[in-house]
């Protein structure tokens, strides 16, 4: 059994992603058991939340047991993590924060897998949050993408604008009201024509930017349900975005200078399945 005290109004569903990672993986399970109470009353659906609210998960020791995240690194400034696919960051970061607190520094899609770090004191929180604000953190990707490319690399720039009420973005060529300028780099890694092992450098991050930005280039993520190839992901029977953070380096000063330099590298691979 997990309790936890709702903070602000939302619904149930949300509310879970954002703060109860196995309580997330379960959530229909839950519900359909009556396992879930809001207030001390059973729930077998979707519930809007309000402020004060009490919810109680009634998970079981399996589901208490379920792995979402691999530990990488760890010293008395930082904790770099392997997040798993179908874990929301922000759910993620409230666990480690309550284990030992750990602060949030930047998030990943909720299906995309790979390296997170966390800073473990504030002076680590200043330096790495100043390391991402000014590009001094390299993030590499890799993903699976269909159909293929025009090059086998390039560095291609578009214009991103924001859909908050259909939580997605849009890419254009030229500059419109609202948008902001991206620069997305990739590298054909392997060629399958049907599908590329792909790996990408963002040197601008923004929303979803590598999913609809590819998408827009023509070479969607496998996977991909919002931006992506239906056909496709049906034929290879992909239902979540074959995208993985591979790896992370920085650039650092101060206290976390010794960090330089060093690449932490998740341990999931690009692949579709077998």
């Amino acid at each position: 059994m997990q309790k936890f005290t709702v903070q602000k109004r939302g619904n149930l569903r949300d509310f879970t992603d954002e703060h109860y990672p196995q309580g997330s993986f379960a959530l229909s399970r839950l519900l359909r058991a009556g396992d879930v109470r809001v207030n001390g009353v059973r729930v077998s659906k979707n519930v809007p939340l309000e402020a004060g609210d009490e919810v109680v998960y009634y998970t079981t020791a399996k589901d208490e047991e379920r792995v979402f995240y691999r530990e990488i690194y760890r010293d008395e400034n930082i904790l770099v993590v392997d997040k798993f696919a179908g874990v929301n960051s922000e759910a993620l970061a409230e666990h480690l924060f309550r284990a030992c607190g750990a602060k949030f520094i930047h998030r990943l899609d909720r299906n995309t897998c790979g390296v997170m770090c966390f800073a473990l004191n504030d002076e680590a929180e200043k330096q790495l949050l100043a390391a991402f604000r000014e590009r001094r953190a390299e993030k590499v990707y890799r993903a699976i993408c269909f159909h293929p490319f025009r090059r086998k690399s390039a560095v291609c720039a578009a214009y991103l604008v924001k859909d908050e009420r259909a939580a997605r973005v849009k890419i254009f060529d030229e500059p419109v009201r609202g948008s902001e300028k991206i620069l997305t780099e990739y590298r054909v890694l392997e060629d399958h024509g049907e599908y590329s092992l792909v790996e990408i450098r963002l040197h601008s991050g923004k929303t979803h930017q590598i999913r609809a930005h590819l998408a827009f280039l023509g070479n969607p993520v496998a996977g991909d349900e919002k931006y992506g190839d239906e056909v496709l992901n049906r034929k290879y029977h992909v239902k979540r975005q074959i995208l993985v953070a591979s790896s992370l380096a920085f650039t650092l000063q101060g206290r976390l200078s010794y960090l330089s330099g060093r690449v932490f590298s998740s341990s999931f691979s690009a692949a579709l399945p077998s």
